[in-house]
């Protein structure tokens, strides 16, 4: 594929002003194209989206766990239940990558049942590759171009070890989804992860006395890490079973009061900014190395160059840093 000129640009931007999902796909395809040549085009997509308006306010959801939790049941469960009520949803599923094409393993087919994808749902599968962490490179940029488009974001990880921290930094709403009987708690425990999500689900509530059980060793070890300070969010643990369509409306009205919460206390705004940083300086650390950062001042520089008031969104800052960066090399 050619790199695609300014015209190419504004022709996606056109389309997906209108909402049409050939552009969706379009934009994807740009943002997750990892050949240099296609970069600048990409960030001046991704920049012209930020400053654009929508006429929705985005919400994105992570939905992360260990695997066999039944996370992408649980999802198909709650976008059956949304879809009626919502003007869109997109979907991205960070699948374990093909040793073969290093595309998505499972792919869009093995997601969401039939009656959720008739509905209009965008679903985009995309390869982990080397990410242990269990995120594409390019999700950050695809949920902000699903975010242009639809009104609910959802963004489901592999789960494989560290994604936690690295969805925690793209969404507004963190859901951590339990397998009941796993025993995992502690190890959950002893690596952060019960730190970072908004939410618990204990999934599959129809095994009965085991998931109960699950639920209640969570809540006990939540406790141990100690209580939320007044006026702070208290994480709660909910039972649901994607299989019966169990607790799904509880687990939406949980989602609501995160993100009226957040909203309110400027927390939703903290979070976002601080992934903004993080896909910065990751951004540029990828394409040019710790060297090149440095050439810059490093990670806390670029922290500095977005905190700074400013009309330009991080997309530019990267491209126009990326230059700084390249022209500091040419020098040497």
């Amino acid at each position: 594929m050619s790199q695609p000129g300014r015209g190419a640009v504004s022709q996606i931007l056109e389309g997906l002003a209108a909402g049409d999902r050939t552009a969706v796909s379009e934009a994807l395809n740009l943002v997750d194209d990892r050949r240099p040549e296609q970069r600048e085009a990409a960030l001046e997509l991704l920049d012209a989206l930020a400053q654009r308006p929508t006429p929705h306010t985005p919400y994105r959801v992570g939905i992360t766990g260990a695997p066999g939790a039944g996370k992408s049941s649980l999802l198909n469960a709650v976008v059956e239940r949304l879809r009626d009520s919502v003007t869109g949803i997109g979907i991205i599923a960070v699948d374990p990558s093909s040793q073969r094409s290093g595309g998505a393993l499972l792919g869009d087919r093995m997601r969401l049942s039939g009656g959720a994808r008739e509905s209009g749902v965008f679903l985009r599968s995309m390869a982990a590759r080397d990410r242990l962490g269990g995120l594409a490179d390019a999700t950050q940029a695809s949920a902000a171009v699903l975010s242009s488009v639809f009104e609910w974001v959802f963004i489901e990880t592999v789960g494989i070890g560290q994604s936690e921290c690295e969805v925690a930094q793209l969404v507004d709403t963190l859901v951590f989804v339990a397998q009941p009987g796993a025993g995992d708690t502690l190890q959950f425990m002893k690596a952060g992860i019960l730190e970072l999500p908004d939410l618990f689900v204990v999934n599959k509530s129809d095994t009965g006395p085991v998931a109960e059980r699950t639920r209640s060793e969570l809540q006990a070890t939540l406790g141990l890490l100690g209580s939320a300070d007044e006026g702070e969010w208290q994480p709660p643990v909910l039972l649901t079973s994607a299989r019966d369509r169990q607790g799904i409306d509880a687990l939406l009205e949980a989602m609501a009061a995160h993100q009226k919460h957040a909203r309110q206390s400027g927390q939703l705004e903290d979070r976002r900014q601080n992934g903004r940083v993080n896909f910065a300086v990751e951004s540029l650390a990828r394409r040019y190395g710790e060297y090149g950062l440095a050439q810059i001042g490093g990670a806390q520089a670029v922290a500095q160059r977005l905190a700074a008031p400013s009309e330009r969104s991080a997309f530019a800052l990267v491209l126009e840093l990326g230059r700084e960066i390249e022209s500091a090399l040419t020098r040497r």
